[in-house]
């Protein structure tokens, strides 16, 4: 895949988290001066008054860096101005992002969704980098995803593509934080695994134990987490039909449990696409920096 980036542009990458705000400089394909700055919870005037002064700070030291993307745990709406609303982050509802920065900084941003700008990440610098075509998979407290055609995000006409989290994988189940009930993420995601296991052995579980217990053998956990991943590969396959990339890259906290993550996911997802195309599946490779690198390629991309 020949990538539409120059091996020379230099840009900032932020990536926002309900927690945490991640932020580096991207030298071509390597990672400078990586940082981190608590996420504040007294609402989005202050989030944005935190990137900007990450902003500065890094244009201190890389005052050529004058491209710069921010990565958001949500929704935006059409042209990518405006973030409709971060569930994860205090008070961030219908932000004006990048006029609220360019009245800060004085400078243009782009606004990037997180999962697509891992997914950019992954594609030109991870996991699937050389594939013509790839979609990333995020699995953690919900369910995100990034479409990637020949090195750039496909959005769709109204920009919602890659929202797998939000499919219905389970009609009549679990509502989901949109309302809808029975969405992928609201029965395959941590939060949900969590919950199930919770309910299965009649105390509080998190994921981590559930799925420390399924590989014990525990009954009860094993069928939980065994549904969720089935969910899952289930959903690959039904991409694989869809649209057949090239590779599936799948990250994200849950992801990170490993072999016997992928082996579940792997093996459902073989099930379902069988008779059409092989499911190829991949473990992220960029870890925590996806957000920040990926955010820096999308101001590159504008």
């Amino acid at each position: 895949m020949s990538s539409p980036f120059s091996p020379e542009q230099i840009s900032i990458g932020i990536d926002v988290g309900g927690t945490k705000i991640a932020s580096g400089v991207l030298r071509g394909d390597e990672l400078h001066d990586p940082h981190v700055v608590p996420t504040p919870e007294t609402g989005w005037k202050a989030v944005l008054d935190a990137i900007a002064g990450e902003v500065q700070r890094l244009q201190e030291h890389h005052p050529e860096a004058r491209l710069i993307g921010v990565g958001i745990p949500g929704p935006l709406n059409a042209d990518r101005t405006r973030v409709k609303f971060a569930p994860n982050i205090y008070g961030f509802t219908d932000v004006p992002l990048v006029d609220g920065l360019r009245d800060r900084l004085g400078q243009r941003v782009v606004l990037e969704n997180d999962a697509k700008a891992a997914a950019l990440a992954e594609a030109h610098l991870g996991a699937a980098r050389g594939a013509e075509s790839s979609i990333y998979v995020t699995v953690s407290t919900g369910i995100g995803s990034g479409i990637v055609l020949n090195g750039r995000i496909w959005r769709g006409r109204h920009g919602i593509a890659g929202e797998i989290g939000h499919v219905t994988a389970l009609p009549g189940g679990p509502v989901s934080g949109t309302g809808l009930d029975g969405a992928l993420e609201a029965v395959a995601s941590g939060t949900a695994i969590a919950r199930d296991a919770s309910y299965a052995l009649n105390r509080e579980v998190t994921t981590a134990e559930a799925f420390a217990l399924a590989q014990q053998g525990h009954p009860g956990a094993r069928r939980v987490v065994a549904q969720a991943l089935r969910h899952i590969g289930m959903a690959l396959a039904d991409l694989q039909k869809i649209l057949d990339p090239e590779v599936f890259v799948l990250g994200g906290g849950v992801a990170s449990v490993g072999d016997y993550f992928f082996h579940g996911v792997q093996a459902a997802a073989d099930e379902y696409a069988q008779g059409f195309a092989p499911v190829t599946i991949r473990r992220a490779q960029l870890g925590g920096n996806a957000g920040v690198i990926g955010a820096a390629l999308a101001a590159r991309h504008g």
